[in-house]
Formats: C-alpha cells, structure tokens, sequence
C-alpha cells in the first residue's frame, strides 16, 4: 500500500469557509471537479487516501478527499488534470501558508488536523482571531 500524500492549493477567490462551502453546495453534486494544467506523479499516493487541502486567504482551512485523477483536454487543445473530490467539506485546523502558484504536495504527518464538528449552539471564531491562535500554537 503506498503512502498517502495530499496537495495544498490556493482557493483564489474565496474569502471564508463558508464562502467556500457554499460554493460547493450550491453545485448540487455529491463529488466536485477542480481542473489544473499539471497532472500530479504520485498519483497511487494521493488517491491511497489523499485530501485536497484548501488554503484561504493566507491559511489552510479546509480539506476535501480524493476520489480520482481524470485526464481533461480544453477547448484550446491543451491537456489538463480534474481533482475529483468528494463533495464533503472538511474544516480543518488553521494552518498559515506563504503565497505559492499551482499546486504542492502535502506529506501526510504535515496536514493539518480536522477540526470537530461544531455543535448547533457554537458559534465560528473570528478568522483573524483564528489565524492569530494557529499562529501561537494554541488551535
């Protein structure tokens, strides 16, 4: 069995993750497909297990899982990869991330932790307040 790894990407556009959430939901589909020009080599590993970990303004909030790698060729020819994942949203814990372009791998003892779910009566952390505990260790 080969070792999972993920991928880290920048969520352009997106401003929470709620924005995020609602975006994917708003689609109506159990899976969602993010295309990207380069196809990743450690394709076993990824899909071993693999999540797509989203990075939002300047910190990974979120992670969705792998389900497959498909091969995409665009209107103009060009030969692209579609990240198939599970259309279920995972809050993750706060990881601040430098600006980066495409995508990079993850190891698996890096990822950020899933967060619990919230109960109904909890109330979401202010981003900023968020970011600043990550920052301290304390999330």
């Amino acid at each position: 069995m080969p070792e999972i790894v993920h991928i880290v990407k920048l969520c352009v556009g997106v401003e929470s993750f709620e924005d995020l959430a609602a975006r994917i939901e708003a689609r109506g589909s159990t899976e969602t497909r993010h295309v990207t020009r380069m196809r990743p080599k450690r394709e076993a590993e990824i899909l071993a297990g693999g999540s797509l970990y989203w990075v939002i303004k300047g910190v990974v909030q979120a992670r969705q899982s792998f389900l497959d790698l498909e091969e995409v060729i665009g209107e103009d020819g060009i030969r692209r990869c579609a990240f198939v994942l599970d259309g279920e949203l995972i809050r993750t814990a706060p990881a601040p991330r430098r600006a980066f372009q495409g995508w990079r791998y993850l190891a698996a003892k890096d990822a950020p932790s899933d967060l619990a779910k919230a109960r109904a009566t909890d109330t979401d952390l202010p981003p900023d307040l968020a970011n600043a505990l990550a920052d301290i260790g304390l999330l």
